[in-house]
Parts: C-alpha cells; sequence; structure tokens
C-alpha cells in the first residue's frame, strides 16, 4: 500500500504549483496596475487607510450602520489578505522547502536555498511546527473569507460574489 506515498507527491506537486503560481503573482504586481500590488504592498503611512480599516473592523462588529464603498479591496480586507496570502504564503514556501530540501539531502537546491531557515527557526520540529501552524492559519482565513465576501454581497450592497464571476462592481442603493 502506497497511500501516504500518494498523499506526499500531491502535497509536494500541490506545493510546487503554489510557489510557482507566488511567483508569476508577483510578477503581475511588478507589470500590473495598483490593484495588482495590493495584495503585496500595505499604505501603513496613509491615515485614510488605517481610518478605512477601523470602519470596516466597526462595519464587521456591528458598530457602524453603513460600510464605505471601494472598488478594491477594502482596507481590512487588504490587510488581511496581505497577512494570510502573501506572509503566510512566504512562510509555507520557505519552511515547506526547508523542510523538503532536509529530506533532498545536502547539496539539493532546495536545501541551497532553503537550508538555513531550519536554523534560523530552532530546528526541523519548529519549522514543521510553523508550517503547519501556517497551513491552519490559512485555512481559517478561507473560511472567515469566503464568510466575509458573502456576507458583503449581502449586507453593503456591494456586489461581490457576482464581480469575481463577471468583473464587474456595482453599488447598489
Amino acid at each position: 500500500n502506497f497511500l501516504m506515498g500518494y498523499i506526499r507527491f500531491a502535497h509536494f506537486s500541490a506545493a510546487y504549483v503554489f510557489a510557482i503560481g507566488f511567483l508569476v503573482r508577483i510578477y503581475w504586481a511588478v507589470v500590473g496596475n495598483h490593484h495588482a500590488r495590493q495584495l503585496f504592498l500595505l499604505p501603513v503611512a496613509d491615515a485614510a487607510w488605517w481610518s478605512g480599516l477601523f470602519h470596516e473592523l466597526r462595519w464587521y462588529l456591528f458598530l457602524e450602520p453603513t460600510p464605505k464603498k471601494y472598488v478594491g479591496h477594502n482596507p481590512l480586507a487588504h490587510f488581511f489578505m496581505f497577512l494570510f496570502v502573501t506572509v503566510a504564503g512566504v512562510l509555507m514556501i520557505f519552511t515547506g522547502f526547508a523542510l523538503y530540501g532536509e529530506g533532498k539531502g545536502l547539496g539539493s537546491w532546495q536545501d541551497a536555498l532553503f537550508g538555513w531557515v531550519i536554523p534560523f527557526l530552532g530546528g526541523s520540529q519548529a519549522v514543521h511546527s510553523w508550517h503547519h501552524l501556517g497551513m491552519w492559519g490559512i485555512v481559517c482565513f478561507a473560511i472567515i473569507h469566503v464568510y466575509a465576501a458573502i456576507r458583503e454581497d449581502i449586507m453593503s450592497r456591494q456586489t461581490m460574489i457576482s464581480t469575481m464571476i463577471s468583473g464587474v462592481r456595482t453599488f447598489r442603493e
């Protein structure tokens, strides 16, 4: 029975697809418009962005009667997309390839590029724990993200789900 081997192969294949997709997304951020860069940059020096972030937080906590209108991601979504897509994505790539390089052995390109991660984070078990924690963070983010998108589509009178399909953003009054 080679079930675990197939599961490991699927995991490693998905990791390569994710890492290559992440590199393509970085390329798109460089050549694309400001919406393409939004995932990689937080405007932390912009007071209006912070004001919008706290307004959206109050809106999600049912403390604001109406949300503000945004063409791209609202500041709260922007912050959490940066945290759980960019930061967690980099964490997963670095820790994953470090662990993979450990298995491939000295001299592999994975060990050469990512081998430093294991001593930096305190050993193989710590790296495994960070990789596992990152996975659960991304899973929880995905669940909350789907809920928030559906909630916004219903409560804020802004199209969210249909925008993903049609590419057209409308504001219902």
